[in-house]
């Protein structure tokens, strides 16, 4: 009866160890984690270095706009060559999958490339990313470029260890002639000319300055990639760091980034969050009794003690889509009159 009972002890405090080990930590009692390595820039571009343009998501609508693209891109000053599947149309996606990640791995392990330019967004990242290793994208680092759908990518990107840029595509450069104000800060970007964002206040706007690690995009996009080796919000990640989440969607209802919202919360990043940019949503119609999206997300915002800015130019509205990099330190200040944001790269 003894050893019975002595068993029965030592198998009690075995199972309570196995789940003390499993048990989740309740906000407040989460484990100490050290600073991690900020993302590196890839190598800035000058002149006469080449540039692929690479359809890794849907095909143009429009061909066209990649021969544009492309003619303003060399106005630049760069060379251009053009992926194979480029223009291929695979049930509006730019080919399967593995054509498109064929495309993705020619333009990185290609040593005369030194960036990509995507043509345009739509779908498809997420069935593309599986085939595409963080390793591979950690060993060839390179300048990617777009934004929508490429936000896939972008994240991926960033939890290789490279910086990236959430910017206007080939459809800008070909309606605008690269001549307009985000196109002319992209160009500079890419050749390592960094600016210093300074944009009109809003009235929604919680003031206060932070400073971290720049990552975001459409929330739809990356919300798709959660809990995956390529999430840039996943604790794995953004654990250790300062991070400033950047926002933006199109042409959808209040349920939906309602859930979006909750999900941020729900998986614990919005506590790790120094600060908020909450770009256009562009398309989405007011419902549910407020006035405005913003005032639908400063509900969301009201019990976190962060800095917060509304109506930040970046988004589906490409005259207004400042580029950003992504897994940049970025210096941001919010007042009601205006907002700054400072790249922080040494």
């Amino acid at each position: 009866m003894k050893k019975a009972l002595l068993f029965l002890a030592i198998f009690c405090v075995a199972v309570n160890a196995g789940m003390a080990q499993h048990r989740p930590h309740h906000r407040g009692h989460r484990p100490h984690f050290e600073k991690k390595e900020t993302p590196k820039a890839p190598e800035f571009l000058k002149k006469g270095d080449t540039i692929a343009v690479l359809s890794p998501s849907s095909v143009p609508t429009d061909l066209s706009i990649i021969d544009k693209g492309e003619a303003v891109l060399q106005e630049w000053g760069f060379k251009t060559v053009e992926g194979r599947y480029a223009r291929t149309n695979y049930h509006t996606y730019a080919g399967t999958p593995e054509q498109r990640v064929e495309d993705i791995m020619w333009a990185l392990r290609d040593p005369s490339i030194k960036a990509i330019v995507c043509s345009r967004g739509g779908y498809g990242s997420a069935n593309c990313l599986n085939l595409l290793p963080v390793d591979t994208l950690k060993k060839y680092p390179k300048w990617i470029v777009g934004y929508s759908d490429i936000t896939g990518y972008l994240s991926a990107e960033v939890r290789a260890g490279n910086m990236a840029i959430h910017g206007n595509m080939c459809g800008r450069l070909a309606n605008t002639g690269g001549t307009d104000q985000p196109s002319l800060y992209l160009r500079d970007m890419l050749m390592g000319k960094l600016p210093k964002y300074e944009v009109p206040g809003n009235e929604f706007n919680k003031p206060g300055t932070a400073s971290g690690i720049l990552i975001g995009g459409n929330m739809c996009v990356y919300g798709d990639i959660a809990d995956t080796p390529f999430d840039f919000l996943d604790r794995s990640f953004i654990d250790g760091r300062d991070i400033i989440l950047f926002i933006e969607e199109v042409e959808e209802p209040y349920s939906r980034i309602d859930r979006m919202f909750q999900h941020i919360i729900l998986r614990g990043a919005m506590d790790k969050i120094k600060a908020l940019v909450v770009g256009r949503f562009d398309g989405c119609p007011t419902s549910r009794g407020y006035n405005s999206v913003f005032e639908f997300i400063d509900e969301y915002m009201k019990p976190y003690d962060i800095p917060v800015c509304y109506d930040f130019p970046t988004g589906h509205d490409e005259s207004w889509n400042y580029p950003l990099i992504e897994g940049c330190p970025v210096t941001l200040d919010v007042s009601k009159d205006k907002v700054t944001m400072e790249f922080n790269i040494k």
